[in-house]
């Protein structure tokens, strides 16, 4: 299954949410795809990880059941087993999405140096449009990956509620 770079969108985040942010979060998430959907984007494109990706993907999920049947979840990851260090609550969520994606992409077999840097530039490379959740814009994979898709000419839209920008490409 391929999907058009120009109707899809991509999910980068901080894997720590403030538990009264979460709920916000999942709210304009869910607008925002909404709106998305109606402009045409039909494939979300999440990396995996605890945190923002997984709220993205449970997001989209929901989106899809609900409101838009047409909407299409893959899941990038970085490597096979990536949830093998994880508690069994959040691998078990993480299999739970495994399931119920449209398609998985694996961007390497085994976790190895670089192995989230590649993920992250195929989630950028083959979207036109990214959604986040980016407090520290300073350092860290979400700052890298947001920069990134900026650098490639990509719309980015911070999810984060303090920050709340909506940035074209500069």
């Amino acid at each position: 299954m391929e999907w058009v770079r120009e109707e899809s969108c991509c999910f980068t985040g901080h894997r720590r949410i403030p538990g009264q942010e979460a709920l916000w979060v999942r709210r304009r998430l869910r607008e925002e795809l909404l709106r998305l959907a109606g402009e045409g984007f039909t494939t979300f494109l999440a990396g995996g990880a605890l945190g923002f990706d997984t709220i993205a993907a449970q997001e989209v999920l929901r989106v899809q059941a609900e409101y838009v049947p047409w909407m299409q979840l893959v899941l990038v990851l970085p490597c096979l087993g990536q949830e093998s260090q994880w508690s069994q609550r959040d691998a078990a969520v993480y299999r739970g999405l495994l399931r119920q994606a449209g398609q998985v992409v694996y961007t390497g077999e085994a976790y190895a140096k670089g192995c989230m840097f590649r993920r992250n530039r195929f989630l950028v490379d083959h979207s036109a449009y990214c959604l986040c959740y980016l407090r520290n814009q300073a350092r860290g994979g979400t700052a890298y990956t947001v920069g990134y898709a900026r650098k490639q000419g990509l719309p980015v839209t911070n999810l984060a509620p303090l920050v709340q920008e909506s940035a074209q490409p500069s």
